[in-house]
């Protein structure tokens, strides 16, 4: 059976909308888009380079990547997820909301200890982390949006709220990737002392080297820093 997608035949001449992928890549757009793109920069591919290993043209990824309406067919699918080296639940969003790690284990994992080098170099990849803060009822771990900046993990939150219990405390932060398709990962477990931020200067330069700024909005000025007295990491691998 012939592989349908929307309004656009998978082929190798160029659409005339995507000439411009020779010069530069347009922005990815809708859901499946967003997510192609998300993960081979994960894996450091050019769009040629992720269009070959999948054995498709390059113009028609950048379709698939350009065009929320792109709607391609289950054999695409199926080499972009193997290129990508991911499944296709994972590239149409179909494992949202499900917690990271319901695979099987591999037949031979190896568990190693990370150096501390290693440690400092996957925690300074940012995103989010979990960071675990004592308070009234009891230890809470809680997600928080952070950066690395000059030996610290560094988040911004709101007064009154459980991120800032940890100012002035002794707190473990942690942060993880977990590779569902492949049964892999690794863990990063920062434990330090931790504490607000209230110099105008400091909080200026952390404001302008943060990743990102906090996904869950509102105002959040309060910076908290976690100093990395303790760092230790593991890895699972095949």
């Amino acid at each position: 059976m012939a592989e349908r997608t929307r309004a656009h035949p998978e082929q190798t001449r160029a659409h005339p909308e995507q000439t411009r992928t020779h010069r530069g890549e347009g922005a990815p757009l809708g859901d499946l888009g967003r997510r192609l793109a998300t993960r081979r920069s994960q894996l450091g591919l050019t769009r040629r380079e992720t269009a070959t290993r999948a054995g498709m043209a390059p113009s028609y990824l950048a379709y698939l990547e350009e065009h929320p309406g792109a709607a391609p067919g289950p054999g695409p699918l199926l080499r972009l997820a193997e290129a990508l080296e991911t499944t296709v639940s994972e590239l149409t969003g179909g494992e949202i909301d499900l917690p990271p790690g319901p695979a099987g284990a591999a037949r031979t994992p190896e568990f190693t200890e990370l150096e501390p080098p290693e440690c400092r170099a996957l925690l300074a990849t940012h995103g989010v982390g979990r960071l675990a803060v004592s308070t009234e009822s009891g230890l809470v771990i809680v997600p928080v949006n952070y950066s690395v900046i000059e030996s610290s993990v560094v988040f911004r939150t709101a007064l009154g709220a459980t991120p800032a219990l940890a100012a002035g405390a002794r707190v473990a932060f942690e942060v993880d990737r977990i590779d569902d398709a492949f049964s892999r990962g690794w863990s990063v477990l920062v434990r330090g002392d931790a504490r607000a931020v209230t110099d105008a200067d400091e909080q200026r330069l952390l404001a302008s080297q943060a990743h990102s700024t906090p996904w869950a909005g509102g105002r959040r000025d309060l910076w908290v820093r976690i100093g990395l007295d303790t760092v230790t990491g593991r890895r699972i691998s095949l």
